[in-house]
């Protein structure tokens, strides 16, 4: 993992979603209402819904609408059934694409996505033809604060990190896919403030893509992927994708 970074990745989702909060309350609003449909409305009992309002809150959804969702879900008057299913396909030039969608309506759903694949030069694949490429783990991400390496290292391993990385905005830190929530609380109590953390496909090799063109195509492949209200989270293995640039 010490090859591929997710920060670039969060830190422009984030700065995209800061003007779309509604969309994205939105979207963990399905999370949390599927957790509790699953396992319950009381987060010490259900694991995944504690997971939920953990994200929720480290993507500053206020409390009242957290509290509100779990009692529209718990109750008789939430008739939505929203099912997980993950898309796997390839975008221009074999990039390999995962997409884990919540949907009331698969047929909508699998039809919005085979569009965008097709318009922008790619194509939706079945179940399998690009996971094998990825590994499924926990993915932190915390500010670096000018921490010292050695302590950060300590700490990590102390919390039941696997592996990290330090650059120098923040410190990405890895561990088994159901250890992110006990990851986290480990780090927060040592005094690390976290930005995301979430499990994550980290792929285990790179597809480059060396046209401008299909640079282009990718890179809106991705934003129609990730701006439909069915898809929660979209992962790739594109290895050069573009960086923001620098105001």
């Amino acid at each position: 993992m010490s090859g591929h970074s997710k920060w670039n990745n969060i830190k422009k989702k984030k700065e995209k979603t800061d003007g779309q909060k509604a969309k994205i309350f939105t979207k963990i609003g399905r999370e949390i209402a599927v957790a509790v449909k699953e396992g319950g409305p009381d987060p010490a009992g259900n694991s995944k819904l504690a997971d939920a309002i953990s994200k929720a809150k480290d993507n500053n959804v206020p409390n009242e609408n957290i509290d509100r969702i779990i009692k529209k879900a718990a109750g008789d008057g939430d008739k939505n059934n929203y099912e997980e299913i993950m898309y796997e396909g390839y975008g221009p030039s074999g990039v390999a694409v995962i997409v884990e969608a919540l949907t009331d309506n698969r047929n909508r759903t699998a039809g919005d996505l085979r569009h965008y694949f097709d318009k922008f030069g790619g194509n939706l694949g079945q179940n399998g033809c690009v996971s094998f490429m990825f590994e499924k783990k926990g993915v932190i991400v915390a500010e670096n604060n000018g921490a010292d390496e050695e302590k950060v290292m300590e700490d990590c391993f102390d919390s039941g990190a696997e592996d990290y990385r330090v650059d120098d905005e923040v410190i990405e830190i890895y561990c088994a896919a159901n250890d992110v929530r006990i990851v986290k609380e480990g780090l927060v109590g040592k005094g690390y403030k976290i930005i995301s953390a979430e499990p994550a496909y980290i792929p285990n090799t790179e597809a480059m893509i060396e046209d401008a063109d299909l640079c282009v195509k990718m890179q809106r492949l991705l934003e129609m992927l990730e701006d439909n209200d069915d898809v929660q989270n979209v992962w790739h293995n594109w290895g050069n994708e573009p960086e923001e640039e620098e105001e």
